[in-house]
């Protein structure tokens, strides 16, 4: 055998070894690109922070986008990229009835904190991997709170291609994917790109309430539900309050009405079984050290919270209510806010109560929320509980919010009417 043809079997042997036992470790999707910059992706970033399309996010500057768009920086001596992907559609009803309002959240909130839980499959397969191998090779891993551009990678591996959302769809999970990136000195042969595209189809742009998307592919992220849910500090802004709906941590409209997504296959693999205290691979459970304790939420897939449940929670039990979930990067204060909106939206009488509790005892954001739930509301309660606070508030934001809630009566209010006429179809 000649030594070109000796180096193909080893380098196609090597590939085989790693993919299948990514497979093997849990992963749904795997596929390899090339370590090369990514030039077109990083000037695309670029221009979209300095557009101000991504204003709110403090974090995703100029500085982050370079060093992430240059592997050999994230790994000196880089050579390949495995990238890789896990299904997280998880069956059975999607939104259940309940008696109680309540708030929707997206799906991949369903369950423990995804970061983890792929960073720990990672580990465990790189460590898996050198020992399959016997070879100490280098290699850093990422989920998208690192500084790689996990879809850009995705795209260049075929993984997938991109959305006119913005997200990677992939032909057979669709967009219901977590993607991973392990970034390493192995000389592995890269796959080629999808050559599928959404054609004609816009249904995400046209079903996006707040106009997020503003052209194909090009996402404002400050009017995001993702964002005004979820990273957003501070107001939600009052023309995107009413499109917001029953959202109260992240948005799927886009993806719920993706043709993509029509037919995938469910899976029941984040919120039981292996990564409930570890990963798996070669069937050996990797559980975690005696007395850690595991970042899983005490119960299986949630996909609403009740919402007046929400107004009344203490910082306490916030944090053990929702340890190792998603749902804390919104933080209690950025919650209650969402309660509040969703409550508004809904326009349940029966969370005057709730409500007035919030306008009265909650932190200045939530009470500047709350004072605008209750104009939405519009019933003789919410305005007298308006009317009090106005007369006890002292601060001036809050103060504008009950002002503008109480204008609101004006226009629509009819003493007694169980909800607002002119602004409940908004």
């Amino acid at each position: 055998m000649g030594e070109s043809s000796a180096t193909e079997f080893i380098s196609t042997g090597l590939k085989s070894t790693v993919t299948a036992y990514a497979e093997e470790s849990g992963f749904d999707l795997v596929r390899v690109a090339s370590a090369q910059e990514f030039v077109d992706d990083r000037k695309l970033a670029l221009d979209r922070i300095k557009d101000g399309l991504m204003d709110g996010l403090p974090w995703f500057n100029n500085s982050r986008v370079l060093r992430g768009t240059t592997p050999q920086e994230l790994l000196p001596g880089a050579r390949s990229i495995i990238c890789l992907g896990l299904n997280y559609f998880e069956d059975g009803q999607d939104f259940p009835e309940s008696s109680a309002p309540t708030g929707k959240l997206a799906r991949y909130a369903w369950g423990r904190d995804y970061h983890k839980v792929i960073k720990r499959r990672m580990r465990v397969y790189v460590e898996g991997l050198r020992k399959k191998l016997g070879n100490e090779f280098s290699a850093r891993w990422y989920v998208d709170d690192g500084p790689m551009l996990d879809r850009a990678a995705a795209s260049r591996s075929g993984v997938g291609w991109f959305g006119k959302n913005g997200n990677i769809l992939t032909s057979n999970l669709g967009s219901w994917v977590f993607l991973g990136q392990v970034i390493t000195d192995l000389e592995l042969e890269p796959d080629q790109p999808l050559k599928q595209t959404c054609g004609n189809c816009v249904r995400c742009i046209d079903a996006c309430p707040t106009g997020a998307i503003v052209a194909p592919y090009v996402i404002d992220n400050a009017r995001c539900i993702s964002y005004l849910t979820i990273e957003n500090r501070g107001e939600i802004p009052l023309a995107l309050r009413p499109q917001i709906g029953d959202w109260i941590f992240g948005c799927d409209i886009c993806q719920d009405v993706c043709p993509v997504n029509r037919k995938v296959t469910p899976t029941p693999t984040l919120w039981q079984g292996d990564d409930a205290g570890g990963s798996q691979t070669d069937g050996q459970s990797h559980k975690l050290p005696t007395g850690q304790v595991s970042d899983a939420p005490p119960s299986g897939p949630i996909a609403t919270l009740d919402l007046v449940e929400l107004l009344k929670m203490t910082e306490e039990e916030f944090r053990q209510r929702f340890r190792g979930s998603p749902i804390l990067r919104a933080k209690r204060v950025g919650l209650q806010r969402n309660a509040c909106v969703a409550l508004g939206n809904k326009g349940d009488p029966l969370s005057v109560p709730a409500l007035r509790q919030a306008l009265f005892a909650g932190e200045a954001l939530v009470r500047g929320h709350a004072a605008w739930a209750l104009g939405r509301i519009g019933v003789t309660e919410a305005k007298l509980a308006l009317e009090q606070a106005r007369a006890d508030e002292r601060d001036e934001a809050v103060l504008q919010e009950i002002a503008q809630a109480l204008k609101s009566f004006g226009r629509s209010y009819r003493g007694g009417s169980s909800k607002r006429r002119t602004e409940s179809s908004l």
